[in-house]
């Protein structure tokens, strides 16, 4: 993928080249991957008006690429959006240079604005500590954690430094690894290679399905309790939802889980507030230097003491 366009996206002009590996998929569905900022429903809709060429004739819902189309696209601002406002919210910041942020993002912050969360986002944060990143998509942020999930995510603060870590994402570079505490005894490391797609009941949900999206995870043991296993999750894609899924999908859902809880329920109710799910550890390769980076994290306190309480044989029942 190759970009020129400069300043603010709304209402400015993409040129992009379509990778080779999207060869075969509908033009929509590859812009979707190539620009994660937009909905798949605006990029439809700027198609019908004529807003997308490919290889210089404008594209339709229907048409398949091959790669290596050059594609151009006519950013229209979204009528329905508003300003995000700046908001003086403490970040705890591991890692910055004049390319990145690396955060240690707590519990119950949301990272993105969206419906009933237009106020006390990360997003609102990262406007006021960082005002130039309201002049990228998302500001800066290319990948999320749920509210109830902690630990590492990375932002980008230039054009330059978004585009490549959205490449990296989709090439798969961006190591990341969490913790999970999920119910059952787990005997060995493994993978779950499972698609994953909306929940067709529950848009706000996510389900497996043989006509999803690639996801696979990848877990091994760090360390067992009766009844519960600490596991270390290792993601190769990065779906919505997806270790919480993967989990309850193998009959191991996660400790605190209320969405994604397995029918077979364990004999065993720990009284968690929350997913016991913490992003500990983040890696890439700098959009500058090229120097693979990572950090770690430590758990948060709630999450450190349950498991302090599990070592010391502290025993819940249902």
């Amino acid at each position: 993928m190759s970009s020129d366009y400069k300043g603010n996206p709304e209402g400015d002009i993409r040129k992009l080249v379509i990778p080779d590996e999207q060869g075969g998929l509908r033009l929509d569905q590859a812009l979707s991957a190539l620009l994660p900022e937009f909905s798949r429903n605006r990029i439809q809709n700027w198609i019908r008006a004529r807003k997308i060429s490919v290889d210089d004739a404008f594209g339709t819902t229907r048409m398949k690429v091959s790669g290596g189309e050059s594609v151009r696209v006519e950013i229209e601002p979204d009528p329905n959006a508003t300003p995000d406002a700046p908001e003086a919210i403490p970040l705890d910041i591991v890692f910055e240079d004049p390319m990145l942020l690396v955060i240690n993002k707590p519990v119950g912050l949301v990272v993105h604005p969206g419906s009933g969360n237009r106020q006390g986002t990360m997003l609102n944060a990262l406007l006021h500590w960082v005002p130039q990143v309201a002049e990228l998509p998302r500001a800066g942020i290319v990948h999320r954690l749920d509210k109830d999930t902690s630990g590492l995510l990375v932002v980008a603060k230039t054009l330059m430094s978004h585009t490549d870590l959205v490449r990296q994402l989709q090439a798969r570079t961006v190591k990341r690894e969490y913790l999970a505490l999920v119910y059952g005894e787990v005997d060995h490391a493994g993978t779950v290679d499972a698609p994953l797609a909306r929940d067709p009941h529950n848009r706000t949900k996510r389900t497996v399905h043989t006509m999803g999206k690639e996801a696979v995870t990848h877990y091994e043991v760090v360390e067992r309790f009766p009844g519960l296993t600490l596991l270390r999750c290792k993601l190769e894609t990065g779906r919505t939802h997806q270790i919480r899924v993967h989990m309850q999908h193998i009959g191991h859902p996660l400790v605190g889980e209320s969405v994604y809880s397995a029918s077979r329920r364990s004999h065993l109710k720990i009284p968690f507030p929350r997913q016991a799910l913490h992003a500990e550890r983040l890696g890439l390769i700098h959009p500058v230097t090229q120097e693979f980076m990572q950090w770690e994290c430590p758990l948060p306190p709630d999450f450190a003491l349950l498991l302090q309480a599990l070592r010391d044989d502290i025993v819940w029942e249902a």
